[in-house]
């Protein structure tokens, strides 16, 4: 017999058994699962994996396309959704290991998420009513021995009953309301799946709101009178006390007073100064704010790669609320660990010849978790966005311990024929903790020339500024999660997710989020006919609901029997209006399509639009003017399309923007006969040689197909003879044939 221990990943399990064992872990597998054998002093440990959640919610009973449903239990994930069917083997290889197991502990991550994981491998898989609890926020070996040995010997039952409420709650409104929308869209007469949720519809609110504020948005003109001088062989820009004047004749009459004058004198001069507190720790949402304002890395990546650090080892568990380092993380010691990484050495040396080390906390806490810290063990596997995101914790944690920054704003007053002119300027005068946090430090340095009062200023112009008032900002992928957090609504590991939704649905659109008509139209109609579902209020108290079930003071079955009588009043009023729902939805769905599948004017027939279309091979791009017209242009399967709004210079056809994971977009001319597609010069008539046979080099790759010229809608470039079994190509150069690796992944064959 042994003592079973459950790890969320499978990653986590190799650190927890490398952790505890006290000679070199044994690893095995059934079925290519792994799994571990350990022994600690005369005990027998087993570790195993699963992968993430192996059970989901479904229905009890599938009866067909039907809402409201509220009978659903726990299922195999595999059997509940394809997607899942890997974590099956998963599933299997824990319900042989628990048939030799005395003793079970769930060492999944310490939140709700992993307590809902944990609980129900325990109780459905291995059969038991309880298990040790091992709580731990990073996965280094003193972390794990530590949690190990001082296992609680119970679940965290109210982790797990809040974790359970959230999964039914958000069944609950999920496939009720996507179900209820779907259904509108076919009693109008066609078929588009639709989904909302109980933080979704919100959210999308939230977009929408702002969208409409914008397209409301009138501009007003406003005034503004600059003063360009200098003073003290410095030059200095000033702007008129009263800012902004909202009356062009009172801006007139003070540039008509002063249009002739050459000399003013300095009013005023202050200098003051102040100091600006070192940054707080990272919590989730202001590292993917920060990762978004340095890297434009979006919050759902920002998530993943912080995930991957904390299971590789690198960071402490990201999916926290706390602003809160505790002394007992040993401070000294992780410095001392970063000095070994070149890259900190000279910084963290600075920090421990401090006499102590405290970190400027932040307000907000987390009962599971200290706020986000580097480990000290160096991401040695790590790739470059990883690494952009490790550096940045690396930093704001050092920073954290910094000493004030010091800095001085000077405030002159300029006189001229009695009108005002400001000028202020900020500077640093003490580093302080800005040392630290370079290059991500965010402020701006403005110095201002040495002036004193009665000193002359020569007047250079006085420059008159037309402006017109600005319509409200757009939210950014970082700003939207900011709001959620602000408003309440989601948790911090499902903010991103809810966003990546809106966008996949069609509902939102660009980097700075713009609300489709879809998504205006949606909102609209759910506010005038099923306003609840939008209702963030309603959401709120349910997550209120929830912070109340983990402290005890609610039971979950009182929080599940409210939830369900409001979605069975919302879904009674919904059928009511379903038609006219339907109708609505389905014409915004339509006109969004239109927009967002837009290329631009056909340059063959010149009265139809070139649009994307979706045809059994692909995605491509026809004249909507067909049969007409039938101009199509045949589109890469490795890339995501979107319009540029852009035109070749050299043709005149429309642009496009070919989209892949971790790289930049690239622009391109969709005519496959465009000029600026051929390469001239010696490489050109490279390129004809080897396409006439003149010139033939063998493939590096395979080493049995030759070099041959190809086309693709990008342009030209070299593959081998032997595609699709090699798929070696190159970049044409000017000079030898050179394998370029950069491009070999952009440049295949579509």
């Amino acid at each position: 017999m042994y003592e079973l221990i459950i790890a969320e990943k499978p990653n986590a399990a190799s650190k927890i058994a490398e952790a505890l064992a006290e000679g070199k872990p044994i690893k095995e597998n059934i079925d290519g699962v792994p799994y571990y054998k350990v022994t600690r002093g005369k005990k027998d440990i087993v570790v195993a994996c699963a992968v993430g959640h192996l059970y989901s919610l479904d229905e009890k009973e599938k009866k067909g396309w039907r809402f409201p449903v509220f009978d659903i239990e726990w299922k195999p994930a595999g059997e509940v959704s394809k997607r899942s069917g890997f974590s099956k083997k998963y599933l299997n290889v824990i319900k042989k290991l628990c048939k030799g197991a005395n003793s079970f502990v769930v060492a999944t991550d310490y939140d709700q998420e992993g307590s809902v994981i944990g609980k129900n491998i325990i109780t459905l898989a291995c059969k038991q009513k309880d298990a040790y609890r091992m709580k731990f926020s990073t996965l280094t070996k003193p972390d794990l021995i530590e949690a190990y040995e001082n296992k609680s010997p119970h679940l965290d039952w109210g982790q797990v009953r809040a974790g359970e409420t959230r999964h039914y709650l958000d069944y609950y409104n999920g496939i009720n309301y996507s179900r209820a929308l779907t259904s509108s869209i076919k009693a109008a007469g066609s078929f588009k799946i639709m989904s909302t949720g109980r933080v979704q519809g919100p959210a999308l609110k939230i977009i929408a709101d702002r969208e409409k504020d914008i397209r409301a948005f009138k501009p007003v003109p406003f005034w503004q009178i600059e003063l360009d001088g200098n003073v003290n062989n410095g030059d200095i820009s000033a702007w008129h006390k009263d800012d902004k004047f909202w009356e062009k004749e009172k801006a007139d009459k003070i540039m008509e007073k002063l249009k002739r004058e050459k000399k003013a004198l300095v009013d005023k001069a202050e200098k003051k100064q102040f100091k600006q507190n070192a940054p707080v720790p990272f919590d989730l949402t202001t590292l993917q704010v920060e990762a978004y304002r340095c890297h434009r890395i979006s919050p759902k990546e920002t998530l993943e790669i912080a995930q991957e650090l904390y299971t590789s080892g690198f960071i402490s568990y990201p999916r926290t609320s706390s602003q809160q380092l505790p002394d007992k993380l040993g401070f000294k010691k992780i410095l001392s660990e970063l000095a070994r990484q070149k890259l900190y050495s000279n910084l963290v040396q600075k920090l421990l010849a401090k006499h102590s080390l405290k970190p400027n906390d932040g307000k907000k806490t987390d009962p599971a978790h200290p706020a986000i810290y580097p480990t000290g063990i160096p991401p040695g596997s790590a790739n470059d966005r990883e690494m952009r995101i490790y550096d940045l914790i690396v930093k704001r944690f050092m920073a954290t311990f910094g000493e004030d920054a010091v800095r001085e704003t000077v405030i002159i007053e300029i006189n001229c024929k009695d009108e005002i002119f400001i000028a202020k300027g900020t500077r640093t005068v003490e580093r302080g903790w800005h040392i630290f946090y370079e290059p991500y430090v965010n402020i701006e340095e403005e110095e201002l020339p040495k002036a004193s009062k009665n000193d002359a200023v020569n007047v250079k112009k006085i420059k008159f500024h037309s402006k017109e008032t600005q319509p409200p900002k757009r939210y950014t992928p970082a700003s939207i999660i900011k709001e959620l957090e602000k408003r309440n609504l989601g948790t911090k590991a499902t903010r991103s997710e809810i966003v990546d939704t809106l966008f996949r649905r069609g509902y939102v659109t660009g980097k700075a989020i713009e609300a489709t008509n879809l998504g205006i139209k949606t909102v609209e109609t759910l506010e005038k006919y099923a306003p609840k579902i939008v209702d963030e209020e309603l959401t709120r108290h349910f997550e209120e609901q929830m912070e109340q079930i983990i402290e005890d003071k609610v039971k979950s079955e009182e929080v599940l029997e409210e939830a369900e009588e409001k979605i069975k009043e919302i879904i009674s009023d919904f059928k009511k209006h379903e038609k006219e729902i339907g109708k609505n939805l389905l014409e915004a769905n339509i006109e969004t399509r239109d927009a967002l599948s837009f290329i631009g004017k056909c340059p063959v027939c010149r009265e139809g639009d070139l649009q994307m279309r979706r045809g059994k091979f692909g995605s491509f791009i026809a004249c909507n003017k067909y049969p007409g017209c039938k101009t199509t242009f045949s589109l890469p399967r490795n890339a995501l399309i979107k319009p540029s709004q852009n035109v070749c210079e050299t043709c005149s056809y429309p642009k496009v923007l070919a989209l892949k994971k971790a790289k930049k977009p690239m622009e391109f001319c969709l005519n496959p006969k465009c000029p600026s597609k051929h390469v001239e010069g010696e490489a050109g008539i490279q390129a004809k040689q080897i396409a006439k046979g003149i010139i033939e080099k063998e493939c590096p790759t395979c080493k049995k197909g030759k070099i041959v010229l190809r086309s693709s809608i990008y342009g030209k470039f070299y593959g081998c003879s032997e595609y699709p079994k090699c798929k070696h190509t190159e970049q044409l150069v000017d000079g030898p044939v050179k394998e370029d690796s950069r491009k070999t992944k952009f440049f295949g064959i579509s």
